[in-house]
């Protein structure tokens, strides 16, 4: 007998990216202005403690800091772990160690890379200091990475407690950094599971399937492979829609990066017709203030498309409200 073949394992490069944006408080934009001016500064706090990098709010009482201090700019590594193959964008581009760094007049330990050639140059307990970068512009990165450091005469804390590094800072600096963004990325390799792979060579064939549970009877578009409800699987396959109706909606005002659309548009949840679970879609071919929960749209497929590239209004009269309530 000829053995079936095994279906396709598809897999794809996914990227989820965004820019971060963000204000800085008074605490934090001190910290980083400094860091630009080649100065650490932590936040004592009322039991006389020194946080780095410094917090608004002391994580123990909520109590609110304001007490800036700076503190040395060579410190203790305190754990850490070898990185040999270094991501891009990551502080080295050749292997290193990310470290815990206790500087020398903290209580708390930053987090960075130590430039060292090879696991065996770093222990916990080793001394290291700043590399600052060439350039700085108020950002975490303006500390390129830590090296090894040999404490040399008098610079060694000894007996004398953290204290000694730890002395006051107003955190006034010229041309303070008041805003941050900052690169928000994941980079993965998505692989589905023979459900979500059977749909898409469906979708291929421009055909909407689903599964249904054996168990409470309910379809499933897109299909999991198991009922989120009963928790059995399902495996009996139902062709759904391919029309639908719009149970509900957002406006998208936002242009995002790399996305050929025009704003305002509407992203819009879509139960379609046999299914018991509302995908999501984009609405086109309607002005965006004419969308609405009820709606009857149709898929649009792009030529050579997958998948569909929007729904736009069939023209049949809106659905009650009662047929797709439950799917809200």
């Amino acid at each position: 007998m000829t053995p079936t073949p095994a279906p396709e394992v598809l897999r794809a490069p996914l990227v989820v990216e965004f820019p971060f944006t963000r204000s800085l408080g008074p605490v934090q934009s001190a910290f980083l202005t400094g860091l630009r001016e080649r100065t650490v500064l932590g936040a004592r706090t009322g039991d006389g403690r020194v946080l780095v990098p410094p917090v608004e709010y002391d994580p123990v009482t909520a109590a609110e800091l304001r007490d800036l201090v700076e503190v040395a700019e060579f410190g203790t590594v305190t754990t850490w772990a070898w990185n040999p193959a270094p991501r891009p964008n990551q502080p080295l581009p050749t292997p290193f160690a990310w470290v815990l760094v206790r500087l020398d007049g903290a209580d708390t330990a930053l987090l960075h890379a130590l430039d060292a050639p090879g696991p065996e140059a770093v222990r916990t307990g080793q001394r290291v200091r700043v590399r600052w970068a060439a350039e700085r512009t108020g950002a975490i990165t303006d500390i390129a990475c830590f090296e090894p450091y040999e404490d040399g005469p008098g610079e060694c804390l000894g007996g004398e407690g953290p204290e000694a590094r730890a002395t006051p800072h107003n955190g006034a600096f010229d041309d303070p950094v008041t805003g941050i963004v900052a690169a928000a990325r994941l980079e993965y390799s998505y692989s589905p599971g023979r459900a979500q792979t059977r749909y898409l060579a469906a979708l291929a064939d421009r055909r909407m399937t689903g599964e249904r549970c054996p168990s409470c009877r309910k379809v499933y578009v897109p299909p999991r492979g198991a009922c989120p409800t009963c928790g059995v699987a399902t495996g009996e396959q139902v062709e759904c829609g391919p029309h639908g109706t719009v149970t509900t909606y957002c406006i998208v005002n936002i242009k995002a990066k790399n996305l050929d659309i025009e704003v305002p548009y509407v992203y819009a949840h879509i139960a379609l017709d046999g299914a018991d679970l509302a995908l999501h879609g984009r609405i086109a071919g309607i002005p965006y203030d004419q969308v609405r929960m009820g709606l009857r749209v149709e898929p649009v497929w792009a030529e050579g498309g997958r998948y569909p590239d929007h729904y736009r209004p069939t023209g049949e009269p809106d659905a009650d409200y009662d047929t797709y309530k439950e799917l809200l």
